[in-house]
């Protein structure tokens, strides 16, 4: 009974308690989510050296950072050097590269291509396992985007003198914009620097490029450099056929739009449900009636998918 009531002894027993209860660590968070949310209470309260442990933790665990990773970095300017300090401090090359991007991808969406340019510059200084042709994508794409072109290009430069190799999805934002804007010379000059770098055109370089010359209006010249995509293996994306059919219908040579998509149907389904789909679209918007039944009828004998309001249109007016 005695060593019963020495064993029940409350002091010991609030002791031993209090022990566990030091010991027991805090459960990992599990999910990216969930990470993302205990970065931003840390970032908030500024407590980088919690921000620096849930971003190697994360990493470990195999979570990797998102596009709200950094959501607490807002135009408050003054975390920027705390974060940078911290960011340099990561464990593991991939980790630190990684967490770059994500932090140039929200200052791009939050327009500091300023502080996003200088946070690359830093991570292109902190050697190769910071900084690839990625980390200054967010940077292109804004620039390209609001047609900032001479700014764009002393990216590229910069990338240059720190021996960081421009890829072709750097220069595809050119290529794209460019091409929206209609300065296809330009792009022929931008096809140049690719070869002297010798880079290869993939799907988006040519929807680029298909996508220019038919805002142009130059439909024979599309339609070769559609054909020399697939002759080069090159699998055409679903925008690249709708940039093809959309001009030839906006410019009136339906013929040649159903004669396009029947001469690309019969391979991919999911792909012949699209072309048709948006060919007997545009041909109803443009009061091409004859052309749009001709379509929907052809349709219904491949047995492709309609979508809700070109059905409508087929009971209403071909069935």
């Amino acid at each position: 009974m005695f060593v019963l009531r020495k064993t029940l002894k409350p002091s010991s027993v609030f002791t031993t308690a209090h022990r566990l209860i030091a010991t027991v660590k805090p459960p990992e968070p599990a999910s990216s989510a969930a990470y993302d949310d205990l970065i931003y209470t840390a970032g908030r309260e500024r407590d980088f050296a919690t921000v620096g442990h849930l971003l190697n933790q994360r990493y470990s665990n195999g979570f990797f950072t998102t596009n709200n990773t950094f959501k607490f970095v807002t135009t408050d300017l003054s975390v920027i050097n705390d974060l940078l300090k911290t960011l340099a401090d990561l464990n593991e090359g991939h980790c630190r590269k990684k967490t770059y991007e994500s932090l140039i991808s929200r200052l791009c969406k939050i327009h500091l291509i300023d502080e996003a340019s200088r946070v690359a510059e830093e991570a292109a200084a902190g050697g190769k396992h910071n900084a690839g042709a990625s980390i200054f994508h967010p940077i292109l794409s804004v620039l390209t985007r609001k047609k900032n072109f001479d700014h764009a290009w002393r990216v590229m430069e910069l990338m240059k003198t720190k021996n960081i190799a421009r890829d072709v999805t750097c220069y595809n934002f050119f290529l794209t914009s460019y091409s929206v804007v209609g300065e296809l010379k330009s792009n022929v000059d931008v096809l140049k620097k690719m070869a002297e770098e010798g880079l290869k055109a993939d799907a988006r370089t040519y929807d680029a490029l298909v996508l220019g010359v038919c805002k142009a209006g130059k439909m024979d010249m599309a339609i070769a450099i559609f054909r020399r995509m697939l002759e080069d293996g090159v699998e055409a994306m679903h925008s690249t056929y709708a940039h093809v059919i959309g001009s030839l219908v906006r410019l009136d040579y339906c013929a040649q739009a159903v004669k396009f998509v029947m001469s690309y149907g019969g391979k991919d389904k999911k792909l012949e449900s699209h072309n048709f789909g948006l060919l007997a679209t545009r041909l109803i918007d443009r009061k091409k009636v004859g052309e749009a039944k001709y379509v929907l009828e052809e349709m219904v004998k491949r047995d492709l998918d309609m979508g809700e309001h070109l059905q409508m249109y087929y009971n209403q007016n071909v069935k």
